[in-house]
Protein backbone atom coordinates (compact mmCIF):
# COMPACT_ATOMS: atom_id res chain seq x y z
CA UNK A 1 0.00 0.00 0.00
CA UNK A 2 1.63 3.25 -1.10
CA UNK A 3 2.22 5.94 1.48
CA UNK A 4 0.42 9.20 1.15
CA UNK A 5 1.93 12.44 2.30
CA UNK A 6 0.12 15.35 3.86
CA UNK A 7 0.26 18.68 2.09
CA UNK A 8 3.35 20.62 3.05
CA UNK A 9 2.81 23.79 4.98
CA UNK A 10 5.19 26.63 5.44
CA UNK A 11 6.87 26.76 8.84
CA UNK A 12 6.16 29.87 10.81
CA UNK A 13 9.14 32.09 11.24
CA UNK A 14 10.24 32.79 14.82
CA UNK A 15 9.59 36.27 16.12
CA UNK A 16 12.58 38.56 16.00
CA UNK A 17 14.77 38.34 19.09
CA UNK A 18 13.26 35.03 20.25
CA UNK A 19 15.14 31.72 20.30
CA UNK A 20 13.55 28.66 18.78
CA UNK A 21 13.16 25.73 21.18
CA UNK A 22 14.79 22.50 20.02
CA UNK A 23 12.93 19.39 21.13
CA UNK A 24 15.16 16.32 21.54
CA UNK A 25 13.96 13.22 19.78
CA UNK A 26 12.74 10.48 22.06
CA UNK A 27 14.93 7.37 22.06
CA UNK A 28 13.17 4.51 20.25
CA UNK A 29 12.03 1.70 22.55
CA UNK A 30 14.13 -0.91 20.77
CA UNK A 31 17.29 1.18 21.01
CA UNK A 32 16.65 1.85 24.70
CA UNK A 33 16.19 -1.85 25.45
CA UNK A 34 19.32 -2.73 23.53
CA UNK A 35 21.32 -0.14 25.44
CA UNK A 36 19.93 -1.31 28.79
CA UNK A 37 20.72 -4.95 28.01
CA UNK A 38 24.27 -4.07 27.06
CA UNK A 39 24.70 -2.13 30.30
CA UNK A 40 23.36 -5.07 32.32
CA UNK A 41 25.85 -7.41 30.65
CA UNK A 42 28.77 -5.07 31.31
CA UNK A 43 27.77 -4.55 34.94
CA UNK A 44 27.44 -8.30 35.49
CA UNK A 45 30.79 -9.02 33.83
CA UNK A 46 32.40 -6.31 35.94
CA UNK A 47 31.19 -7.83 39.22
CA UNK A 48 32.08 -11.40 38.27
CA UNK A 49 35.47 -10.64 36.71
CA UNK A 50 36.43 -8.47 39.69
CA UNK A 51 36.03 -11.57 41.86
CA UNK A 52 37.39 -14.27 39.54
CA UNK A 53 39.13 -12.63 36.61
CA UNK A 54 38.21 -13.01 32.95
CA UNK A 55 39.41 -16.59 32.64
CA UNK A 56 37.35 -17.70 35.63
CA UNK A 57 34.00 -16.49 34.29
CA UNK A 58 31.80 -18.18 31.66
CA UNK A 59 29.40 -16.42 29.31
CA UNK A 60 26.35 -18.19 30.75
CA UNK A 61 27.33 -16.91 34.21
CA UNK A 62 27.40 -13.35 32.86
CA UNK A 63 23.93 -13.66 31.31
CA UNK A 64 22.52 -15.26 34.47
CA UNK A 65 23.99 -12.51 36.64
CA UNK A 66 22.58 -9.91 34.25
CA UNK A 67 19.22 -11.71 34.15
CA UNK A 68 19.07 -11.72 30.34
CA UNK A 69 18.75 -14.53 27.82
CA UNK A 70 21.92 -16.39 26.85
CA UNK A 71 21.39 -15.71 23.15
CA UNK A 72 21.12 -11.98 23.71
CA UNK A 73 24.79 -11.90 24.69
CA UNK A 74 25.81 -12.38 21.07
CA UNK A 75 23.63 -9.49 19.96
CA UNK A 76 26.15 -7.25 21.74
CA UNK A 77 29.47 -9.09 21.96
CA UNK A 78 31.20 -11.66 19.78
CA UNK A 79 32.94 -13.43 22.66
CA UNK A 80 33.96 -13.24 26.29
CA UNK A 81 37.15 -11.51 25.20
CA UNK A 82 35.08 -8.88 23.39
CA UNK A 83 33.03 -7.98 26.47
CA UNK A 84 36.22 -7.94 28.51
CA UNK A 85 37.82 -5.44 26.11
CA UNK A 86 34.68 -3.28 26.23
CA UNK A 87 34.72 -3.50 30.01
CA UNK A 88 38.37 -2.48 30.18
CA UNK A 89 37.63 0.57 28.07
CA UNK A 90 34.65 1.48 30.25
CA UNK A 91 36.42 0.93 33.58
CA UNK A 92 39.74 2.55 32.78
CA UNK A 93 38.83 5.31 30.35
CA UNK A 94 38.07 7.89 33.03
CA UNK A 95 40.82 6.44 35.26
CA UNK A 96 43.41 7.13 32.57
CA UNK A 97 41.96 10.60 32.05
CA UNK A 98 42.24 11.38 35.76
CA UNK A 99 45.81 10.13 36.01
CA UNK A 100 46.79 12.33 33.07
CA UNK A 101 45.10 15.32 34.71
CA UNK A 102 46.89 14.64 38.00
CA UNK A 103 50.30 14.85 36.35
CA UNK A 104 49.64 17.68 33.90
CA UNK A 105 52.31 20.35 34.30
CA UNK A 106 54.43 18.18 36.64
CA UNK A 107 57.98 17.52 35.50
CA UNK A 108 59.26 15.60 38.53
CA UNK A 109 58.83 11.86 37.92
CA UNK A 110 58.86 11.19 41.67
CA UNK A 111 55.82 13.42 42.20
CA UNK A 112 54.08 11.82 39.21
CA UNK A 113 54.57 8.31 40.57
CA UNK A 114 53.49 9.35 44.06
CA UNK A 115 50.32 11.04 42.81
CA UNK A 116 49.35 8.03 40.67
CA UNK A 117 49.87 5.59 43.54
CA UNK A 118 47.91 7.60 46.09
CA UNK A 119 45.05 8.38 43.73
CA UNK A 120 44.74 4.70 42.77
CA UNK A 121 44.64 3.45 46.37
CA UNK A 122 42.16 6.14 47.41
CA UNK A 123 39.85 5.36 44.51
CA UNK A 124 39.99 1.64 45.29
CA UNK A 125 38.97 2.48 48.86
CA UNK A 126 36.02 4.50 47.60
CA UNK A 127 35.01 1.93 44.95
CA UNK A 128 35.82 -1.57 46.30
CA UNK A 129 34.64 -3.50 43.22
CA UNK A 130 36.75 -1.27 41.00
CA UNK A 131 39.70 -1.95 43.30
CA UNK A 132 39.19 -5.71 43.06
CA UNK A 133 39.03 -5.49 39.28
CA UNK A 134 42.25 -3.46 39.20
CA UNK A 135 44.04 -5.99 41.42
CA UNK A 136 42.90 -8.84 39.18
CA UNK A 137 44.05 -7.02 36.07
CA UNK A 138 47.29 -5.96 37.75
CA UNK A 139 48.48 -9.55 38.02
CA UNK A 140 47.64 -10.40 34.40
CA UNK A 141 49.90 -10.36 31.36
CA UNK A 142 48.08 -7.24 30.14
CA UNK A 143 49.48 -5.08 32.95
CA UNK A 144 52.11 -3.45 30.71
CA UNK A 145 49.56 -1.94 28.36
CA UNK A 146 46.38 -1.32 30.35
CA UNK A 147 45.30 0.40 33.53
CA UNK A 148 47.73 1.57 36.19
CA UNK A 149 50.62 -0.45 34.79
CA UNK A 150 51.08 1.65 31.67
CA UNK A 151 51.33 4.84 33.74
CA UNK A 152 53.76 3.42 36.27
CA UNK A 153 55.96 2.04 33.50
CA UNK A 154 55.89 5.34 31.62
CA UNK A 155 56.81 7.44 34.67
CA UNK A 156 59.49 5.03 35.93
CA UNK A 157 61.15 5.03 32.51
CA UNK A 158 61.05 8.83 32.42
CA UNK A 159 62.57 9.03 35.89
CA UNK A 160 65.39 6.66 35.00
CA UNK A 161 66.10 8.53 31.76
CA UNK A 162 66.36 11.81 33.70
CA UNK A 163 68.48 10.10 36.38
CA UNK A 164 65.83 10.94 38.97
CA UNK A 165 65.40 7.22 39.66
CA UNK A 166 68.04 4.56 40.04
CA UNK A 167 67.29 1.01 38.95
CA UNK A 168 69.70 -1.84 38.24
CA UNK A 169 66.77 -3.81 36.80
CA UNK A 170 63.93 -1.85 35.19
CA UNK A 171 61.58 -4.80 34.86
CA UNK A 172 61.88 -5.79 38.50
CA UNK A 173 61.55 -2.18 39.63
CA UNK A 174 58.30 -1.96 37.71
CA UNK A 175 57.09 -5.30 39.07
CA UNK A 176 58.07 -4.32 42.60
CA UNK A 177 56.32 -0.93 42.56
CA UNK A 178 53.23 -2.37 40.86
CA UNK A 179 52.98 -5.25 43.32
CA UNK A 180 53.40 -2.82 46.20
CA UNK A 181 50.44 -0.77 44.97
CA UNK A 182 48.21 -3.82 44.49
CA UNK A 183 49.20 -5.12 47.93
CA UNK A 184 48.44 -1.73 49.45
CA UNK A 185 44.98 -1.77 47.87
CA UNK A 186 44.31 -5.18 49.41
CA UNK A 187 45.72 -4.11 52.79
CA UNK A 188 43.69 -0.92 52.71
CA UNK A 189 40.51 -2.90 52.05
CA UNK A 190 41.23 -5.27 54.92
CA UNK A 191 42.19 -2.44 57.27
CA UNK A 192 38.79 -0.81 56.84
CA UNK A 193 37.12 -3.97 58.14
CA UNK A 194 39.40 -4.43 61.15
CA UNK A 195 37.85 -3.50 64.46
CA UNK A 196 38.36 -4.16 68.13
CA UNK A 197 41.02 -6.52 69.59
CA UNK A 198 42.46 -7.59 66.22
CA UNK A 199 43.15 -4.02 65.19
CA UNK A 200 44.76 -3.29 68.56
CA UNK A 201 46.88 -6.42 68.31
CA UNK A 202 48.23 -5.34 64.93
CA UNK A 203 49.13 -1.95 66.35
CA UNK A 204 51.07 -3.57 69.20
CA UNK A 205 53.02 -5.54 66.59
CA UNK A 206 53.89 -2.31 64.81
CA UNK A 207 51.49 -2.99 61.93
CA UNK A 208 49.54 0.24 61.94
CA UNK A 209 47.03 0.57 59.13
CA UNK A 210 46.83 4.36 58.98
CA UNK A 211 47.90 6.46 55.98
CA UNK A 212 48.41 3.50 53.66
CA UNK A 213 48.37 5.59 50.43
CA UNK A 214 51.15 7.89 51.65
CA UNK A 215 53.19 5.03 53.08
CA UNK A 216 52.92 3.02 49.86
CA UNK A 217 54.02 6.02 47.78
CA UNK A 218 56.94 6.65 50.13
CA UNK A 219 58.22 3.08 50.00
CA UNK A 220 57.80 2.93 46.21
CA UNK A 221 59.94 6.05 45.80
CA UNK A 222 62.57 4.73 48.20
CA UNK A 223 62.78 1.54 46.13
CA UNK A 224 63.52 3.76 43.11
CA UNK A 225 66.42 5.46 44.83
CA UNK A 226 64.77 8.53 46.38
CA UNK A 227 66.07 9.30 49.91
CA UNK A 228 63.52 8.31 52.55
CA UNK A 229 62.98 11.79 54.02
CA UNK A 230 62.47 13.32 50.58
CA UNK A 231 60.19 10.45 49.54
CA UNK A 232 58.01 10.93 52.61
CA UNK A 233 57.73 14.67 51.93
CA UNK A 234 56.70 14.06 48.32
CA UNK A 235 54.09 11.52 49.44
CA UNK A 236 52.51 14.16 51.68
CA UNK A 237 52.14 16.78 48.97
CA UNK A 238 48.54 17.91 48.35
CA UNK A 239 46.87 15.62 45.83
CA UNK A 240 45.26 17.64 43.02
CA UNK A 241 41.58 17.03 42.37
CA UNK A 242 41.22 15.37 38.94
Amino acid sequence: MPKTSAPKSKAAKPAAGKKTEVVAEKEPRGARRRRETRTKLLDAAFRLMAERGMDGVAINEITEEADVGFGSFYNHFESKEAIYDALMNTVFEDFAKHLDELTTGIDDSAVMVSHCIRFTILRARKEPTWGKFLVREGYSARVLSRGLGQFLLRDILKGVAKKRFKSPDLLMSFVGVGSMVLGAIAANAEASSLRGPLSEQLRKMGLETDNIPERAATLALVSLGIPEREAAAIARLPLPSP
